[in-house]
């Protein structure tokens, strides 16, 4: 606090009450508008700051070499965990990983005797490492994480191993001046199942079953990368559904991503591995979107597994073992339409799971923009 201000601040506190029981309404206003100007200056200073430091911490965690990491470990001991944009633990994670050397990363972060402040980075480091292909069974330090980990953490309910169909995830390039970068691949040519037109114009008999904590569970993915807008809706089958009529019911569910959809409006259906489910989702999760920078590499997968664990039904409370095999035994579908609901400028596209029963089917809707 500066000097005018702790005058500023003195003046309110002896001057407020005592003016206003005088009815000097004039120089309580006086106060209030020096308050305002300072107010207002100390933001666009703290912005400042803010911005300046993102440069600096983004320089040295993408520097690479070990000197660069001891120098910022040296920061983050002696200042963080710093909180703001661009500076924050998950974001400083996503780049060390990015740019620097694993055993550098085992020794200075996790080969630690000391107490310190770095355990979100620590929690996000071996996730991006491993997202990455990065043995974690071989640094020391980082190899007894899983161990060490903090149980109440949510990053701890995540597998300590890279499953087959996270592998290959997409990432983006960055450097110290910016640079990002997205995975999107669109709707594949293979596994095409587009139903015949002209549709039927009768909607399913089905009513969407999806609670505000499943609903929540779904878009989880979607929404933590800050996509324009997402929806979801789960439908109880009255008898287990043959797969290859699937992409002929999506289009006639009653749902507000295909109202409105014409006979012969385009709806497009694919047959996707959860290996693809996996990227359009992880993608969707850990980079931006059109708001906002994503969730990064770390919470990026937790969200994409809450995702996979909504969309084929698992129970709520099930392991990622468990997730696992709902996701694996669940048949997945993408499509794409020019219904009202999707603006089809960026990154639109929907998400259907056949479960394992063949007697649900629920549905993730995205569009990036408002």
């Amino acid at each position: 606090m500066n000097d005018e201000a702790r005058e500023l601040d003195r003046l309110v506190g002896e001057q407020t009450e005592p003016q206003g029981e005088q009815g000097d309404v004039e120089y309580l206003r006086e106060l209030g508008s020096r308050a305002s100007v300072g107010l207002d200056a100390a933001r666009q200073q703290a912005r400042t700051y803010e911005r300046s430091l993102a440069q600096v911490v983004r320089a040295l965690a993408l520097t690479p070499g070990r000197n660069s990491v001891v120098q910022l470990v040296r920061l983050l001991d002696e200042h963080g965990p710093f909180g703001c944009s661009g500076a924050d633990d998950r974001f400083i994670a996503s780049l060390l990983a990015e740019a620097q050397q694993p055993a550098d990363l085992a020794e200075l972060f996790y080969d630690r005797s000391e107490r310190d402040r770095l355990d979100e980075v620590r929690a996000c480091l071996f996730h991006e490492l491993l997202l990455r292909g990065v043995d974690v069974s071989a640094p020391r330090g980082l190899s007894s994480w899983p161990v060490v980990r903090p149980a109440w953490h949510t990053l701890s309910w995540l597998p300590s191993d890279l499953r087959p169909f996270e592998t290959g995830s997409p990432f983006p390039s960055r450097s110290i001046r910016g640079g990002r970068g997205r995975s999107w691949s669109g709707l594949p040519s293979e596994g095409r199942l587009d139903p015949p037109t002209p549709r039927t114009g009768d909607r399913a008999a089905l009513t969407d079953i999806a609670t505000r904590e499943l609903h929540e569970r779904i878009v989880s993915a979607p929404e933590s990368g800050d996509v324009g807008h997402c929806a979801a809706w789960a439908f109880a089958l009255d008898a287990p559904q043959d797969p290859a009529l699937v992409p002929a019911l999506v289009p006639s569910l009653p749902m507000g991503c295909v109202a409105g959809l014409g006979p012969t409006a385009r709806f497009e259906i694919a047959l996707r591995s959860l290996d693809d489910i996996w990227k359009i989702l992880f993608s969707a999760a850990s980079m931006d979107g059109s708001y906002g920078g994503g969730a990064h590499g770390a919470w990026g997968r937790r969200w994409t597994w809450q995702s996979l664990g909504g969309l084929s039904g698992a129970p709520s409370d099930a392991s990622a073992q468990e997730v696992k095999r709902w996701a694996k035994e669940s048949t997945w579908f993408h499509f794409e339409c020019d219904s009202e609901w999707f603006q089809n400028e960026i990154y639109d596209y929907g998400i259907a799971a056949l479960s394992p029963d063949r007697r649900r089917i629920a549905v993730l809707a995205v569009t990036d923009t408002d």
